[in-house]
C-alpha cells in the first residue's frame, strides 16, 4: 500500500523475549538501528529507504530490496515494542539522465533522440498512458508493490529536486564542494577527474542533464558556473529548484542527508558506492545509514540480471507460475549468497513455503522467529492446509496430460476426500500454476527413454506388487511395496543403506529410472505419494504403456 499509515503488529511477551536473542538476519539488521540510537534516543520517525533506477523495466531484484527492507523494519518494530514510528521510502532516481536505450524496449529510434534527457522527460515508449518513460516504469513498480501489500511512501527524484525539498541539502553540498571532490577524485581515472563535478547542470537550452566540469562556484549566491558544450557560452545557474542534479554517489549521499535516512541496503556490486556515499554524507554533516550488501541474482547462465538486458525473471513471469509468498520466501533465504533467479527455482520455492508454513504452529517462539513465514507475513502467518505439494502436482500433470484444472481436481478429490477448490483456494491456485509451468517448461523437455531388460523386470514386478494393493492404499503403504520390489533386484541395492530387516537399502537410481521411463523426467517427489494421488490403476496403465514401448515411441 502506498501509505503513510503504520499498521498495528502483533506483540506477545514471549515473542518479544525470544526476539532479543533471535538469529534471523532481519533481527541482526534491526539491532544495528537500535544500537544507532541507544544513547541519543530515537528520532520522530526511523526512515528505511530503498532506491530504484527507472532506466529499465523493474525486475525482481528491485522487489527483493523492498521485501527485505520490510522484513528488517518489522523486526525493528518488534525489538522496540512498536513504540517508534517507522516509514519505508521507495525512492526513484527518475531525474537521472537517459544514458543508453535498453535493448528490450520498443521504439528504439525514437528513444535515441532523448539520450541525455531526464528519465521523466523521455516519452513513454510503450504507449501514451504515462507522461514519460520514468513515470511508466515508476507505475509498474508501484503496481506490484501495492499488489503485494507493502507499506511504503513513493518518492520521485524529479519532484524532490524541482519542489525545493533538496534545496537546503544542495546548498550544503555547495558548501562542502571541495571535501566532496577530495573524496571522489582519487577513485577516478585521469580523464574523468578533469571533468568531474558532484553537480550535473540541467541545460536551460536543451533540458539535458550535462556531465561537464564547473568553471566557477558562488557559495553565498548558491550558484555554479559551467560552459555549454555545444554553444561555448558560460552559464551561471542556481543549484536549487531542480536546475542541477547530483552525480550518482553524491546524489545518494544528498538523499541520506536531506531525508535523514537510517537504513538502506544495497547489492554487492555497490559496495564501493556505499563507501564513498557514506563519506560524502559525513562530510555534509550526518552519519550514513545502517545497512548491508546483499548478493546479486544470476540468470540461468550465471550472469547478473540486468534491467537493460532484461535477462533473468521479471516480476510478472514469476507470478505467472507461482505465488507472491513463494517469491518473498526466495528473497528471504540467504540474502548474502548469490542465487540463480530463473524458472527452475520456482517449484522448490513454492513447496518450501508450504513446508515452513506447516511447521509454524508446532514451533516455540525461538524457532518461529527463525521461520521465514513469520517474516514474510509480518508475524502473522495464515493457517493454510496444502495436502498436495507443488512438485507432486507437476508430476500429476505430466502423468495425466491434464490440460485443465478439472482433470487434476478429479485426482485430488479422490486422494483427499472433502478437499475442493472451494475449501482450498490456495491449492486451486497451485493447480493453475502447475498446469502453466508444466506446459511452458516441463513438457517441451520431456524425454521418455525405453527400459532395458533389468528395468523391464523391475517394472513388471512393480506392476504385480501394485496389483496386490487395495485401490485406497495410502502413500506409505505404496512406498513400502515399491521399496520391496527394488530390494529384490541386485542393480538397485545400495550396501551403504540399510533396510528394516538389516539388508541392503535401495539406490536412488531405482526412482530415477521410474521417473525417466514413466514420466520422461529426471526426478520427482516421493513415488509412493505420487501413486496414491494418481491412482494405482492409472499407474499400472502407465507401466503397461512403458513396457509396450508406447511412451518412448510417443
Amino acid at each position: 500500500m502506498n501509505t503513510h499509515r503504520q499498521t498495528q503488529i502483533s506483540l506477545d511477551e514471549d515473542m518479544i523475549a525470544a526476539a532479543a536473542e533471535a538469529k534471523a538476519w532481519p533481527f541482526e539488521e534491526a539491532r544495528k538501528i537500535v544500537k544507532r540510537y541507544e544513547k541519543s534516543g530515537y528520532p520522530e520517525t526511523v526512515l528505511f529507504e530503498t532506491g530504484y533506477g527507472p532506466s529499465g523495466l523493474p525486475h525482481i531484484g528491485t522487489f527483493g530490496e523492498v521485501a527485505r527492507t520490510s522484513m528488517v523494519r518489522h523486526a525493528f518494530r518488534v525489538l522496540t515494542r512498536d513504540t517508534v514510528k517507522t516509514k519505508i521510502l521507495c525512492f526513484s532516481d527518475d531525474m537521472d539522465g537517459f544514458r543508453k536505450v535498453p535493448t528490450n524496449l520498443p521504439n528504439q529510434e525514437m528513444l535515441q533522440n532523448y539520450i541525455g534527457m531526464p528519465l521523466t522527460s523521455v516519452p513513454d515508449p510503450f504507449s501514451s498512458e504515462y507522461p514519460s518513460f520514468g513515470a511508466a516504469n515508476n507505475a509498474r513498480l508501484r503496481a506490484f508493490l501495492d499488489r503485494f501489500g507493502f507499506e511504503y511512501e513513493f518518492a520521485s527524484s524529479t519532484e524532490y529536486y524541482q519542489s525545493g525539498r533538496f534545496d537546503a541539502a544542495l546548498r550544503r553540498m555547495l558548501d562542502v564542494y571541495d571535501k566532496v571532490m577530495d573524496i571522489i577524485l582519487p577513485t577516478l581515472g585521469e580523464e574523468r577527474r578533469a571533468t568531474y563535478s558532484p553537480f550535473l547542470p540541467v541545460c536551460q537550452r536543451t533540458g539535458k542533464v550535462l556531465q561537464v566540469p564547473m568553471t566557477g562556484r558562488n557559495v553565498e549566491a548558491g550558484t555554479v558556473t559551467y560552459v555549454d558544450p555545444e554553444t561555448g557560452e558560460e552559464i551561471e545557474t542556481p543549484v536549487t529548484g531542480g536546475r542541477v542534479k547530483c552525480q550518482w554517489k553524491a546524489d545518494w549521499a544528498l538523499r541520506w542527508y536531506a531525508l535523514g535516512v537510517d537504513y538502506e541496503m544495497a547489492g554487492k556490486d555497490l559496495i564501493d558506492s556505499v563507501t564513498l556515499s557514506s563519506k560524502i554524507c559525513r562530510a555534509l554533516g550526518k552519519p550514513a545509514p545502517e545497512g548491508f550488501n546483499y548478493e546479486l541474482f544470476l540468470d540461468e547462465n550465471g550472469q547478473k540480471i540486468s534491467k537493460s538486458k532484461g535477462n533473468g525473471l521479471t516480476i510478472d513471469e514469476w507470478l505467472t507460475y507461482a505465488s507472491e509468498e513463494s517469491l518473498a520466501l526466495y528473497m528471504f533465504q540467504k540474502p548474502k549468497t548469490a542465487k540463480k533467479l530463473y524458472f527452475d527455482v520456482i517449484p522448490k520455492a513454492v513447496d518450501e513455503y508450504f513446508s515452513f508454513l506447516g511447521a509454524y504452529p508446532r514451533q516455540d517462539w525461538k524457532n518461529r522467529l527463525g521461520n521465514p513465514v513469520w517474516h514474510l507475513h509480518d508475524g502473522d502467518p495464515p493457517a493454510l492446509d496444502n495436502p498436495v505439494p507443488f512438485a507432486m502436482l507437476l508430476n500429476l500433470v505430466s502423468a495425466s496430460n491434464a490440460e485443465n484444472s478439472d482433470v487434476l481436481w478429479g485426482f485430488i478429490s479422490r486422494y483427499a476426500p472433502g478437499v475442493t477448490a472451494q475449501t482450498h483456494p490456495k491449492l486451486d491456485e497451485l493447480v493453475g500454476y502447475a498446469i502453466r509451468y508444466f506446459n511452458d517448461f516441463v513438457k517441451p523437455t520431456k524425454v521418455f527413454r525405453p527400459a532395458d531388460d533389468v528395468e523391464r523386470q523391475a517394472l513388471t514386478a512393480l506392476d504385480s506388487k501394485l496389483a496386490e494393493l487395495p485401490d485406497d492404499a495410502d502413500g506409505a503403504v505404496i512406498q513400502d511395496a515399491v521399496l520391496d520390489v527394488a530390494r529384490a533386484i541386485e542393480r538397485y541395492q545400495d550396501p551403504n543403506k540399510k533396510s528394516p530387516d538389516g539388508g541392503p537399502g535401495v539406490s536412488i537410481a531405482f526412482f530415477q529410472m521410474l521417473y525417466q521411463v514413466l514420466l520422461g523426467q529426471e526426478r520427482g517427489p516421493r513415488f509412493g505419494s505420487f501413486v496414491a494421488l494418481y491412482g494405482i490403476g492409472e499407474t499400472r496403465a502407465l507401466i503397461a504403456k512403458a513396457l509396450a514401448g508406447d511412451l518412448a515411441a510417443g
